[in-house]
């Protein structure tokens, strides 16, 4: 199904979500309206953005935990070798703030959280949309 879908640069597959590290909080408010937009549609749009060695999600923490508020346990992912330049750079959406791979990284690791919004993470590819029930979660 979905583990068919690779590129040289990633793959897509459906991973539990306990497996995943944040990096960064998240917004209950964004959370909510994720919550009412899943809800709607019965669908999710587009995977999370994860890394593959250390399962640290780069991008999607307020899908997550609006999975989480509708108890799913697993979690459609594109994961990427991180660390690769070719594939994703880091920036800070926030002023005042130099983030780092490493920095992301060694936080999720040790549950060091950035603000919500705080990395900006840019892809060399579009993420592909998969529209995957919720209900298969």
């Amino acid at each position: 199904m979905l583990s068919n879908l690779r590129n040289s640069f990633w793959q897509i597959d459906v991973v539990d979500i306990s497996e995943l590290k944040p990096h960064e909080e998240t917004y209950i408010e964004h959370v909510y309206r994720l919550l009412r937009d899943i809800l709607d549609k019965g669908y999710i749009e587009r995977p999370i953005l994860v890394d593959i060695n250390s399962m640290t999600i780069l991008d999607g923490h307020h899908r997550v935990v609006a999975l989480k508020y509708l108890n799913r346990r697993r979690i459609p992912v594109v994961l990427i070798d991180y660390l690769d330049d070719n594939v994703v750079k880091v920036y800070s959406w926030r002023s005042g703030y130099m983030v780092t791979k490493y920095d992301v990284l060694y936080r999720a690791k040790r549950g060091l959280l950035y603000p919500p919004k705080t990395s900006r993470h840019v892809t060399s590819f579009e993420i592909p949309r998969i529209d995957i029930d919720i209900s298969l979660l």
